[in-house]
């Protein structure tokens, strides 16, 4: 049953039922037309109430429909609101919870709007790279008036119900109801059920004072704001068209036919990639949806440093109590001291009220003895990137926590399963590879060794929901899905400069790309002896890699990066403002006369490019192949949220998608006869090749 009908003292009462959130589905579609049919039969029926059983009024669009037949068949939802402005009975919608995208254009289509406060309004198509494509952008300026309902829609930013209910002039909700809202509309329907004419929504009126200046400015600030998405501009011309088409149904025309052309752009298609990615990383093939989780009402953070007192704050934020283990009573108090200057900052800024400040600190214990944690439900070990360190605190843990606790390593490079065979509770053991700041970063990585236990994985991907993190699930190997593909996007950078490049046209070229930064400028953020120290233990496992020595000599003039103010760049006291350096200029000459590079080639930022993403999908085909990770999606969605790449190319496989495979294999074949390069690894991983010789995609 997509949706159910019913008679109340003369109102027929549309409730749908299409759960979570009411998504407007072929089924729902029919079933609202059906009951709007059945009640203008009906002689007995006065008016008609149409809601949202469950938590939502509606959602919009039902995405499981996304890119089938059923998502355009009739009657779709520009027939529908045809439909509810041709009925010759009032028409309500009650309005409660959600009401965004189509479901905001249901419900202006309705005569008439009764709202529950705090229901949250919105469209926010923009965000998958579309205008609304049912009337939003004709309608809502006419109820809101221009500039409200252009701000609503350039951000597709949720406002709640009475906000706009307080506007002046607003003509949105006709009332806001404080008790049962469809009990409300209920009354207001049979109040109204004599009251004619009918009135609708694309009668209405746009006005504004000074429109072609408004709109201008508009324009101005969306191409200063959002010059990547075509998305947003888009909006303005749609929102203009209400007030200069000929008519109604003209800007409906230039609306839908604006709708259908930004689905084809490549832009729209990464968004809508990163929006169904998002939510299939928390589906894992082999653990059903219903697997029960363990109960988790206190944590335990072992370690106070950077990365222990970020993870501590995630928890605190979420309103579950955190005991933070450390060694040595200063250092416990650094790290608070820590927490508290963030939270400081917050609310300076005015992000977080005192009183929330203070509730989230009253939620942290600090200790120097194993024993107080003894009964935390979870443990996150956040201590120096070192196995033996590492092996230390996991059979101290294995010592002390309860029966059932899960036990958790926030390494980002070691074997987890190595880890987990310091316990005698391997089954309980998992990696949570959180991404500096960890109180920010939206990616936290969950590292599944080879006996966790499948209730212990959904404990954690669910944990990281309440917590508002993405969680991607990856299989245990050195560096796991994002580390270890960025180690291949770094050799490639190296070997750039090998060949002529300097530091500053390669950064320069994959930023103007869209990566936040450039491989260089983010080694010296994270540090450049951090990646001296993996390739010193790379020599000894794997004598056979090769690397440009450029990063070596760099890190033996003591060049760390940001924290020792030179790096690839030079840094003034207090600034981060990269500054080419002529100390590295003169570093990579020797460098190159060392290696018999006697006259460094001219490199086009094209090749920069192509060699930097090509080096990920590369090896990321290689991760999938392995099992690493169990989806293409999934490496996109740790790109997007971790690693800084550009949100309107969809992260690197859905990019090589649309690139086309043949050609990015193509490209590898050429890279490969670089005499410079490491021809071995070019050669396009297996399943790679497969989906270009089919023609086929990742995703």
């Amino acid at each position: 049953m997509s949706a159910s009908y019913e008679v109340r003292g003369g109102v027929a009462l549309i409730t749908m039922h299409n759960p979570p959130v009411n998504g407007l589905g072929y089924a729902t579609r029919v079933a609202i037309a059906e009951g709007l049919d059945r009640a203008a039969a009906d002689a007995a029926v006065k008016a008609v109430v149409i809601t949202g059983g469950g938590k939502a009024f509606s959602g919009g669009a039902d995405i499981k429909e996304f890119g089938s037949p059923k998502a355009g068949a009739e009657p779709n939802l520009l027939s529908l609101i045809r439909q509810l402005e041709a009925m010759t009975k009032p028409v309500v919608a009650a309005v409660h919870s959600v009401a965004m995208g189509g479901g905001l254009e249901l419900a202006l289509g309705c005569h008439y709007r009764v709202a529950a406060p705090g229901a949250q309004i919105a469209l926010p198509e923009v965000k998958l790279g579309l205008v609304p494509g049912a009337g939003g952008t004709q309608r809502l300026p006419r109820v809101l008036g221009v500039e409200t309902a252009l701000n609503m829609i350039v951000s597709g930013d949720p406002v709640k119900s009475e906000v706009l209910a307080a506007l002046p002039g607003q003509k949105l909700f006709d009332q806001v109801a404080q008790g049962d809202v469809v009990a409300a509309a209920l009354d207001f329907a049979a109040a109204r059920a004599d009251v004619r004419p009918l009135p609708l929504v694309r009668n209405l009126k746009v006005t504004h004072p000074n429109a072609d200046g408004y709109f201008q400015f508009a324009r101005n600030t969306v191409k200063a704001m959002a010059k990547n998405f075509p998305a947003p501009a888009k909006c303005v011309d749609c929102v203009e068209q209400s007030l200069k088409a000929r008519s109604f149904d003209d800007g409906l025309a230039y609306e839908l036919a604006t709708f259908w052309a930004l689905m084809l752009t490549p832009e729209s298609k990464a968004l809508r990639h990163a929006f169904f990615g998002e939510r299939a990383a928390s589906k894992i093939p082999d653990v059903p949806e219903d697997t029960p989780q363990r109960k988790i009402e206190q944590v335990a953070v072992i370690g106070a440093g950077t990365m222990g007192g970020g993870i501590t704050m995630n928890f605190l934020n979420a309103g579950i109590p955190v005991t933070m283990l450390e060694m040595k009573p200063e250092a416990l108090e650094r790290g608070v001291a820590t927490i508290r200057k963030n939270y400081d900052a917050q609310v300076k800024k005015g992000k977080l009220k005192a009183d929330k400040y203070e509730q989230r600190m009253a939620l942290l214990k600090t200790t120097l003895d194993y024993d107080d944690i003894k009964n935390a439900d979870l443990v996150i070990e956040a201590v120096f990137e070192d196995m033996g360190v590492k092996e230390k605190v996991f059979r101290r843990l294995d010592e002390v926590m309860k029966p059932g606790a899960i036990l958790a390593s926030n390494t980002s490079t070691l074997d987890v399963d190595q880890i987990a065979a310091f316990t005698k509770r391997p089954q309980d053991v998992i990696g949570t590879h959180f991404f500096s700041p960890a109180n920010v970063m939206k990616l936290l990585e969950v590292v599944r060794g080879e006996k966790t236990a499948k209730d212990v994985l959904a404990t954690v991907m669910a944990l990281a929901k309440k917590i508002r993190k993405t969680a991607v699930v990856s299989g245990v190997c050195d560096g796991f899905i994002g580390n270890r593909m960025i180690e291949q996007y770094s050799r490639q950078a190296g070997f750039l400069l090998d060949e002529g490049a300097s530091p500053q046209q390669v950064d320069k070229a994959i930023e103007k790309f869209g990566f936040a930064m450039g491989p260089f400028r983010m080694g010296d953020l994270a540090g450049n002896d951090i990646g001296w120290a993996i390739r010193k233990r790379r020599a000894v496992e794997h004598p056979d890699m090769k690397y440009s020595a450029s990063a070596d000599r760099l890190c033996e003039l003591g060049r760390f990066g940001q924290k020792t103010q030179a790096g690839w760049y030079d840094y003034l006291p207090g600034k981060r403002d990269a500054i080419p350096s002529p100390v590295v200029a003169e570093m990579l000459d020797k460098h190159r006369a060392a290696i018999g590079m006697t006259q460094p080639r001219k490199i086009s930022d094209e090749e920069i490019v192509q060699r930097l993403v090509f080096s990920l999908v590369n090896e990321a085909a290689h991760i999938l192949e392995e099992g690493i990770a169990s989806k293409a999606s999934d490496i996109d969605m740790v790109y997007l949220t971790g690693y800084g790449f550009p949100l309107w190319r969809g992260g690197p496989m859905c990019y090589a998608d649309q690139v086309g495979l043949f050609n990015v294999v193509q490209a590898m074949k050429r890279f490969a006869r670089n005499p410079h390069d490491d021809a071995g690894f070019w050669q396009p991983a297996p399943l790679l090749a497969r989906l270009a010789a089919e023609g086929k995609t990742f995703t």
